[in-house]
């Protein structure tokens, strides 16, 4: 019992911890990154598609990405996605191949950026502690239902704790790494 109620707050806790890894990903630093489009929705064929699934993207060069479509129909689609999302890059487009060139970041927008990833990461870690708080009320109905005994309720959440300061400092890795991306020049 005890380790269903572990295993399953560790699952989630893992994919908090890989949201929030994805969710860095795409805020934007000063070096091009396909991660930065690759998700966002393109109104095309009568639904909404991911920009990866209808294109190859590229960094030829530090601070370029290029946008190649499959069909070519897709171009104007995929520039008013660009245009309407929150990266704050206006694309080039030849009809062929979109350009989006990245400019140097200033360092009010670094420190706009550096709030953001402050704030995926609080995500994150509310996250994980409202998978604990979980995963404790349900090792106390077991015990209070007499599934398990207090000792095995004791051991189990202390490994809680354990687990959730794991993943709480993963977080914190993950956020500090991109804080320093965005903050060196």
């Amino acid at each position: 019992m005890t380790d269903e109620i572990l295993l399953e707050a560790e699952e989630k806790m893992d994919s908090a911890v890989a949201a929030v890894k994805r969710d860095l990903q795409s805020i934007r630093t000063g070096r091009a990154s396909t991660a930065l489009v690759e998700h966002l929705l393109v109104d095309v064929y009568g639904s909404k598609m991911q920009l990866i699934q209808l294109a190859n993207l590229a960094t030829p060069e530090a601070q370029l990405i290029t946008i190649t479509p499959f069909d070519k129909s897709t171009v104007n689609p995929i520039v008013k996605a660009i245009q309407s999302s929150e990266i704050g890059i206006t694309p080039n487009s030849d009809g062929r191949i979109i350009r989006l060139p990245i400019p140097p970041l200033t360092e009010q927008r670094r420190k706009e950026l550096a709030k953001q990833v402050s704030g995926k990461a609080e995500d994150g870690r509310i996250s994980i502690r409202n998978t604990r708080r979980n995963a404790n009320d349900a090792l106390k109905k077991a015990s209070k239902d007499g599934e398990i005994s207090e000792d095995e309720e004791h051991r189990a959440l202390d490994e809680v704790e354990k687990l959730t300061s794991q993943y709480i400092e993963k977080v914190e890795v993950l956020a500090k790494d991109k804080e320093r991306e965005l903050l060196e020049v």
